[in-house]
C-alpha cells in the first residue's frame, strides 16, 4: 500500500532513547510559554484554547468537589471524568444530581446550544466550574480540557471559553494488518487520542474469522479483544473504523484461497490481488464485512482500494477488460471494473447503514464509471485527479498526506517542519487548497513496512509529537506558539492521558535466572522497555521461518540462540507476569512477532499465538 514502497532507515537508536527519556519523564508544572494565546488563558492545552474571556477570581479543585450531572448523557460524561480524575491522582469524586456548590464541577448537555455544534463546548470557570455541550461528545471534550488544566495545578483562573473544532474528522490510522500490535498499546493510543480531542482511529487489521478459518494466519485479533477496544473507543468518543484492504493488498486474507486470487496472462496466481471479476470474490469480501459488523460499531467502512496494480498493470489481466466491456460496453476500461467493485462494496455497506472510505490513488480519471460520490476519499498520493477536482465532483476528502506518515523502520513525518510551515488540512500532496470546503479533516498514518525496524515502544516515542500536532491542526490554530520548542513544551505540560500505561516498565529485574528446566540466561533491560536473554550460546531470538515484512510471523517457529546484536529487535522480549490468582511466573512474548513462547512435548521452545497454544510459564530461580 502507501507503505509498501522502499524507505530510508529509521533514525539512530540513541536519538530514540533520548526522546523516550524526555517523553516518559515525570511531567512538571510549567509556566505558560505560548506567546500568541489570548490574554488570561489559564494554562497550556492541546489543542490550544483560541478564545478566552478572563473574569475575576479562580476555581480551586479541592477534596470534597463533586460532579453534578442531572441527565443520563451528563451522567455518562461525568462517570468517565470521575474515573479519569481518580486515575490522574485527583482522588475519588462523587457524581450527584442537584444544585452546585463552591468547588463543584457541573456537566451539562443542552441541545439548544446549537452554535456549539456536534463537538464544541463552553467552559466557564468561577467558584464552580461548568462544562456545557450541545451533545454528549461536546461535553466530553470539555472534560478533556479540564483534565489538562488540572495536570498543571489545582487553581484555574476564572474565565470563559467557547471551543469548537474546525474539522469533523481528526484521526490516526494504524496498519496492524500484518504485524500484530498489542492491545495495551492500542488502548494507550485511544486514551491519548481522546485526551487531545482526536475522534477517529482507522485500523487495518484482521479479526479472527469463524466463517473463514482458512484466513486465520497470524496477525489477527480475537473478537473479544476487538469488543474490548471498541468499548473503550465508545466511552472515549473515538470512533474505531475497520479496514480490510481490497482488492489489492488482500494477501493476509486470501493467501490460502488461490481460487480467489487474480491470475495473470502467464497463468500465475497473485496472492495480493483479489479477482474482481468473480462473484465468489465479492461474496467472500462482503461476508468478512458482515463478520466485522459483529464487533465494530462504526458507521464507516474502509475498503482501502489502493495500489491494486502495484508492480504490474491491467494489461497482464485481460479478463478484467473483458469483464468491464461485457458490463459497461465497448468503450469501458479496466479501471471501470475496479470502480464497479468499489461501488458494489459501497452498496453493501450502505445497505447496513455504513459509509464507505477509499484511498485516492485508484481514482485516476482512467475510468468511465464513476465511484459513487458519497464515498469519502482519503487523499495520500499526488495523482492526476487533484483534491480540488474530487471536491468539485462531490466527494468528501480527508487529508492523509504522505508527509503525515510514520513508517516502522523507515520514513517519519517531520513534525517540526510541518509546524513551522503552519501546515493545516488544506495542504495536500501536490496541492494547497484556498478553502477548507469539502475537506473533512486529516490523520496521521502508521505503517509496518519494515516490521522489525522498530518495537511498539519505539513507535510510540515517534508518535506522540505527531499526534499532538495533527490534533492541534485539525481542531484549532495550527501554529499557537511562536516556536516548535514551545509547542513541544505545551505537550509536555499536559502530559499523557489519565489511564495511560507506561509500557516501557519491565516486570523483571536485571539478573541471571534459571527458567524452569529450560535454560539459564542473563536478563538485561533494553532502553525501549523490553529485555534480552543472554546465555553462553548467544541471545534468544526468533529468526527462522517465512518472513512477512521482514518478520518471522509463522506460528511454531523455534526460538534459537543467535549471535547477540543490540540492534536486533527480534532478540527483545516482554516478560509478562503470570496472571492472578496464580502468580510468581513469567511468560515471554517476542517484542516484534507478539507471539508467546511455549514448550513442546519434545522440549523445543517455539512461538505461538496465546489462543492457539497455552504460553509457557517459567518460575525463575
Amino acid at each position: 500500500m502507501r507503505k509498501r514502497l522502499g524507505f530510508a532507515a529509521a533514525a539512530a537508536a540513541a536519538a530514540v532513547v533520548a526522546l523516550l527519556a524526555l517523553l516518559l519523564a515525570p511531567v512538571p508544572a510549567v509556566a505558560r510559554t505560548d506567546q500568541r494565546a489570548p490574554v488570561g488563558v489559564p494554562a497550556l492545552t492541546v489543542p490550544a484554547l483560541t478564545r478566552w474571556t478572563p473574569e475575576s477570581g479562580a476555581y480551586v479543585y479541592r477534596p470534597g468537589a463533586r460532579l453534578i450531572a442531572d441527565g443520563p448523557a451528563e451522567r455518562r460524561v461525568a462517570d468517565t471524568l470521575a474515573g479519569d480524575l481518580r486515575a490522574a491522582g485527583h482522588g475519588r469524586v462523587p457524581v450527584v444530581r442537584g444544585g452546585a456548590r463552591t468547588g463543584d464541577i457541573v456537566v451539562d448537555v443542552s441541545p439548544s446550544r446549537t452554535p456549539l455544534g456536534a463537538e464544541g463546548y463552553e467552559l466557564h470557570v468561577g467558584t464552580t466550574l461548568s462544562i456545557t455541550g450541545a451533545t454528549e461528545a461536546g461535553a466530553f471534550y470539555g472534560t478533556r480540557t479540564l483534565l489538562q488544566l488540572l495536570a498543571q495545578g489545582d487553581r484555574i483562573p476564572a474565565g470563559r471559553t467557547v471551543d469548537v473544532p474546525r474539522y469533523k474528522e481528526r484521526g490516526v490510522g494504524v496498519c496492524a494488518c500484518y504485524i500484530h500490535i498489542s492491545l495495551p498499546w492500542l488502548e494507550n493510543l485511544v486514551r491519548e487520542m481522546a485526551y487531545n480531542k482526536l475522534n477517529q482511529l482507522l485500523v487495518e487489521l484482521k479479526v479472527k474469522s469463524d466463517a473463514h478459518p482458512e484466513a486465520n494466519t497470524w496477525g489477527y485479533y480475537t473478537k473479544d479483544e476487538i469488543r474490548q477496544l471498541v468499548a473503550l473507543g465508545d466511552r472515549y468518543h473515538v470512533e474505531i473504523i475497520p479496514e480490510i484492504n481490497s482488492p489489492g493488498h488482500i494477501d493476509p486474507w486470501i493467501e490460502n484461497r488461490p481460487d480467489l486470487q487474480l491470475t495473470d496472462s502467464d497463468g500465475d496466481k497473485q496472492p495480493s490481488r483479489l479477482d474482481i471479476t468473480q462473484r465468489a470474490a465479492f461474496d467472500y469480501y462482503t461476508s468478512l464485512m458482515d463478520e466485522y459488523a459483529q464487533v465494530f460499531t462504526a458507521k464507516s467502512w474502509h475498503m482501502g482500494a489502493d495500489e491494486y496494480m502495484l508492480g504490474s498493470d491491467f494489461a497482464k489481466y485481460p479478463q478484467i477488460l473483458n469483464y468491464a466491456r461485457e458490463k459497461y460496453g465497448p468503450d469501458a476500461t479496466p479501471q471501470d471494473a475496479f470502480a464497479d467493485f468499489v461501488n458494489r462494496v459501497h452498496d453493501h455497506a450502505a445497505s447496513k447503514g455504513v459509509r464507505l472510505r477509499v484511498w485516492n490513488d485508484g481514482l485516476t480519471g482512467a475510468n468511465t464509471v464513476p465511484v459513487k460520490t458519497d464515498t469519502t476519499v482519503e487523499h495520500w498520493l499526488n495523482v492526476a485527479v487533484k483534491p480540488s477536482a474530487l471536491i468539485a465532483q462531490g466527494y468528501s476528502v480527508m487529508n492523509s498526506a504522505y508527509s503525515l506518515y510514520l513508517i516502522r523502520g523507515g520514513f517519519h513525518s517531520d513534525t517540526e517542519s510541518l509546524y513551522d510551515q503552519s501546515w493545516d488540512p488544506r495542504g495536500f500532496e501536490g496541492e494547497k487548497l484556498a478553502s477548507s470546503r469539502g475537506v473533512t479533516g486529516a490523520k496521521i498514518s502508521l505503517w509496518p513496512d519494515n516490521g522489525r525496524g522498530e518495537t511498539e515502544n519505539e513507535v510510540a516515542v515517534r508518535l506522540w509529537p505527531a499526534l499532538r500536532h495533527v490534533a492541534e491542526a485539525t481542531w484549532g490554530d495550527p501554529h499557537p506558539d511562536a516556536t516548535y520548542a514551545e509547542f513541544v513544551a505545551r505537550g509536555t505540560a499536559v502530559g499523557h492521558a489519565p489511564g495511560w500505561r507506561d509500557l516501557t516498565r519491565v516486570a523483571l529485574a536485571d539478573g541471571t535466572y534459571t527458567f524452569g528446566r529450560s535454560f539459564t540466561a542473563s536478563v538485561q533491560r533494553t532502553p525501549d522497555g523490553y529485555v534480552t536473554l543472554r546465555s553462553a550460546a548467544g541471545c534468544l531470538a526468533i529468526s527462522g521461518g517465512k518472513l512477512t515484512l521482514n518478520v518471522p510471523l509463522q506460528p511454531g517457529v523455534e526460538a534459537t540462540w543467535d549471535t547477540c546484536d543490540a540492534a536486533s529487535t527480534l532478540q527483545r522480549w516482554e516478560p509478562e507476569p503470570e496472571p492472578e490468582p496464580v502468580a510468581g511466573g513469567y511468560r515471554l512474548v517476542n517484542a516484534i512477532t507478539r507471539m508467546a513462547l511455549t514448550v513442546t512435548d519434545e522440549g523445543r521452545i517455539v512461538q505461538y499465538p496465546a489462543d492457539q497454544r497455552t504460553p509457557a510459564v517459567w518460575h525463575l530461580s
